[in-house]
């Protein structure tokens, strides 16, 4: 929601991650005494263009996890880069000196410039005139998360206070000196004190207001952005379109339309495809010994839900002495008596999940993207988890977003639950090839670590 604000500062930061790894080859090609012009700067517009706006940290990550985010979405940048000069026989043409030194650096370069920015930007946005004043109408629960991402110092905004037509003691929890007064006082106030930035967070039953506020703000020279109570709702994709020239607003989409969803698709077949041909061997030694260690199918299948909430059948070789797939199913859980021993090593290190590799060839699940849950458990949590079933506005995945981010194995309450959905839906809002690789490229790291929360 904030993305296409005036501030300075979420500029900056879209920007930081492409201007670093640039800045690092030039520095790179210039110790090694190489020209940075021809097909070094046709290698900066591309890296440029792979990692503008979205860049390689999602989730802002800190210490640790940082740098994980930082080395392997530069690994996937990397991976293609090389692809792409693979098969266009372009790799002669580098130094293979400024190429290493580059590749190796910039993670260094990018962490040091995340860790500092925290520090440097707000001083720099603390300067006169960089920093826009802001003010809100409404001061519901629309309008204070609002406020709680307005005092955000990075994003280079003064949030000034709240008009609302509401008596003080109606306005729970407002501090005083934010209460700026009723919504006829707004107009004056934005005059007499430069105000840069107006948002009206009222509700749409208020329109008679809201269309009396807009005429009073026509004297001033604020920027007005309405946010109105539909977004409270988890925006996926959100969009204007027309339909016969009537303006229509995409509040919850699929991100996987147009040509994202060739790329999507395109994607998961090669993975799957390259993945399952040099896994075959350990798909065989695998069946064998679910075979062997006890009475029962070697592959498990159950029910799940897929895209748009239709019912798919999903593959896992069988790690219980059991295959519930009925309207209750239980979740496992630490030392459950029903996992093999066998069971239990595939369970610990994936492995039972490599049948799924079929499944996205069948086009019922990809490669990243939300886990799909038991039917059962959708039919409970889509009661109890508001947004819950938004998810399924995409195919389900064998690996996700909130799996690389500590929340594998069993949900035993609705928190840890929520917290998983959470990063369901961050994923569907920002998708990109790029942040896919970067999970895959996670996964590998998690699964490699004997990840303690997968039993």
């Amino acid at each position: 929601m904030l993305r296409s604000q005036p501030g300075p500062g979420p500029l900056l930061q879209a920007a930081l991650d492409p201007l670093v790894a640039i800045g690092t080859f030039a520095a790179a090609a210039s110790f090694f005494g190489a020209s940075f012009d021809g097909a070094c700067l046709i290698l900066a517009l591309l890296v440029f263009a792979m990692t503008f706006p979205g860049g390689l940290v999602k989730d802002g990550g800190r210490g640790g996890d940082l740098m994980l985010d930082i080395v392997t979405g530069w690994v996937a940048v990397i991976g293609l880069l090389g692809l792409l000069g693979w098969a266009t026989r372009t790799t002669e043409v580098f130094d293979p000196r400024v190429l290493l030194a580059w590749a190796f650096a910039t993670p260094v370069a990018l962490f040091a410039a995340h860790r500092l920015l925290p520090v440097i930007l707000p001083r720099v946005l603390a300067v006169e005139g960089m920093r826009k004043t802001a003010v809100i109408a409404g001061a519901g629960d629309l309008g204070r998360k609002l406020a709680e991402r307005l005092n955000d110092p990075m994003l280079g905004v003064r949030f000034a206070g709240f008009f609302d037509d509401r008596a003080a003691g109606r306005l729970s929890n407002l501090p005083e000196a934010q209460n700026l007064g009723g919504l006829n006082r707004l107009a004056d106030y934005a005059r007499a004190n430069r105000v840069d930035v107006i948002y009206i967070a009222l509700p749409m039953a208020s329109q008679p207001r809201i269309l009396r506020l807009l005429e009073d703000l026509r004297d001033t020279t604020a920027s007005i952005y309405f946010v109105p109570d539909i977004f409270v709702s988890d925006l996926i994709q959100a969009r204007v379109d027309s339909l016969g020239g009537l303006p229509v607003v995409a509040v919850c989409e699929t991100p996987f339309y147009g040509f994202n969803g060739a790329v999507k698709r395109l994607s998961d077949i090669v993975f799957a495809g390259v993945i399952l041909l040099l896994i075959a061997p350990l798909l065989i030694a695998i069946a064998i010994g679910v075979k062997r260690s006890s009475p029962g199918p070697i592959l498990f299948k159950q029910r799940r839900y897929g895209v748009d909430g239709r019912k798919i059948v999903v593959y896992k070789f069988r790690s219980m002495t059991v295959a519930e797939d009925g309207d209750v199913v239980r979740q496992a859980t630490r030392n459950d008596s029903r996992i093999t021993p066998f069971g239990a090593f595939l369970r610990r290190t994936s492995l039972d999940e490599l049948p799924q590799f079929i499944n996205v060839l069948q086009g019922r699940m990809s490669v990243v993207g939300p886990r799909p849950h038991a039917v059962a458990h959708n039919e409970l949590y889509r009661k109890l988890i508001r947004g819950y079933m938004i998810r399924h506005k995409v195919k389900p995945g064998i690996t996700g977003l909130a799996q690389v981010n500590g929340l594998r194995g069993e949900t035993d309450t609705v928190e840890k639950m929520k917290a998983r959905i959470d990063f369901d839906l961050a994923y569907l809002r920002n998708w990109s090839l790029l942040l896919d690789l970067q999970i895959i490229l996670k996964t590998v790291v998690v699964v490699l670590g004997k990840d303690k929360n997968a039993y």
